[in-house]
């Protein structure tokens, strides 16, 4: 079975990881439409604002324990034998839990006002938005830890 723990501890496989998680974002936010997806427009452009950069940075920060709180549930897709993106849907909202913990903790720790702003506006919905991103979000796990 592929771990998508052990794929990110290799340097030169980690960084295409990390630009395939820029790109699904850019998607995922490119595709939200309506007020909701004006706020979350203007909360990434704020971030981007901020620093260039930022959103790859971030996620190269967070990557490893992004990746801890996914494992066990790619394990679980794999064992079953399971069609990763029905998988994910289906666990979309256990998978946006885990993964919100990892984002929850470290918001907490930020110094940055407006970091800590756009994120308390999107924080209502992430669980939604997360969900929303599960079909693309299974595609690059299924591509980097296969």
């Amino acid at each position: 079975m592929g771990s998508l723990v052990e794929v990110l501890k290799d340097p030169a496989v980690r960084p295409l990881v990390v630009a395939d998680c820029e790109k699904m974002l850019d998607a995922e936010i490119a595709d939200k439409r309506g007020l909701s997806g004006i706020a979350v427009k203007g909360a990434f452009k704020t971030l981007k604002a901020i620093k260039p950069g930022m959103i790859r940075h971030t996620f190269n920060d967070l990557i490893d324990e992004l990746a801890v709180k996914v494992e066990p549930f790619w394990q679980d897709c794999q064992s079953q034998g399971a069609t990763p993106r029905s998988f994910f849907v289906t666990n979309s909202t256990p998978i946006a839990n885990a993964l919100l913990e990892v984002t929850d903790g470290r918001i907490k720790k930020s110094k940055f006002k407006n970091i800590i702003r756009a994120y308390k506006t999107m924080r209502p919905k992430a669980v939604q938005y997360i969900g929303d991103a599960m079909p693309r979000f299974a595609d690059l796990v299924q591509k980097h830890a296969s």
